[in-house]
C-alpha cells in the first residue's frame, strides 16, 4: 500500500489519553492532508465489579499525575462515587457506533467523553449518557442508541480490541504509522507535542 496512515490507539477512559488529547487535535490539524488518521478503540478496562476504594485511590493518583504533567482538566472531588464499574467497553463501542454513522464525529465524539467523564464526572459507561453527547454533536439519539445496541457495533468494537492486542499495544496513547514498508509504532506513552511531531515527519520523509 502506498497510503499513509497514522493509528491512534486509545480508550476514552484512560486517563493518559485525555492528557494527550490536545496534542491528537493538533496532529490533526498539522497532518490530515498529509496522510490518513485512524483511530482505533483499546478497550483499556474491563469489569462488572464495583471499584474497590483502594483501587479508586490508586486512579485518582494517576489522574493528579495527569493533570500536573499536561494540564488537562480533571474534577477529582467526588469522581467515580461509590459503586461505579469502570468498564470501558461501553465509551469504546460508543465512538465506534459514531464511526458506523458519521466517522467524521469520531474525534469530537471521543473526546466530548472525555471531558464528560474526567471534568463533568458524568458516567460515560451509561449508553443515555453517550447519546446525549451524541446528540450534542448534532446526531439523533434514538438513531445513535439503535446502532450502539447493534450487533455491528458489538462486533466492531470486538474487532478493535483485537486488532490492539495482535499489534502488541498494551498502553495508551498509542501513536503507529503505516506504509507500503508496514506497520511500525512510532510511540507508547504520553510525550510532548513538539517530540512527537519530530518523530512524525521523520518517518514522513523516508
Amino acid at each position: 500500500m502506498n497510503e499513509k496512515i497514522l493509528w491512534y490507539i486509545a480508550d476514552p477512559m484512560c486517563s493518559w489519553c485525555w492528557g494527550f488529547a490536545p496534542t491528537i487535535k493538533e496532529i490533526r490539524l498539522n497532518y490530515s492532508e498529509k496522510l490518513k488518521i485512524k483511530l482505533v478503540m483499546g478497550g483499556l478496562r474491563s469489569g462488572k465489579l464495583a471499584m474497590a476504594s483502594e483501587q479508586r485511590a490508586e486512579i485518582l493518583n494517576h489522574w493528579k499525575a495527569v493533570n500536573e504533567r499536561t494540564g488537562q482538566p480533571f474534577s477529582f472531588e467526588g469522581a467515580m462515587p461509590e459503586g461505579f464499574i469502570y468498564d470501558t467497553e461501553p465509551s469504546c463501542r460508543g465512538v465506534v457506533a459514531m464511526s458506523l454513522i458519521n466517522p467524521s464525529l469520531v474525534f469530537p465524539l471521543l473526546e466530548s467523553i472525555q471531558f464528560s467523564f474526567y471534568v463533568e464526572q458524568e458516567d460515560v459507561t451509561n449508553p443515555i449518557i453517550l447519546a446525549q453527547l451524541a446528540g450534542k454533536i448534532g446526531v439523533d439519539m434514538d438513531s445513535y442508541l439503535q446502532i450502539f445496541e447493534s450487533d455491528e457495533a458489538k462486533n466492531k468494537v470486538s474487532i478493535h480490541f483485537d486488532k490492539v492486542r495482535q499489534w502488541g499495544v498494551n498502553s495508551f496513547p498509542t501513536v503507529a504509522v503505516q506504509n507500503a514498508a508496514g506497520y511500525s509504532v512510532l510511540n507508547r506513552g504520553y510525550c510532548q507535542q513538539d517530540e512527537l511531531f519530530q518523530k512524525i515527519d521523520e518517518w514522513l520523509s523516508t
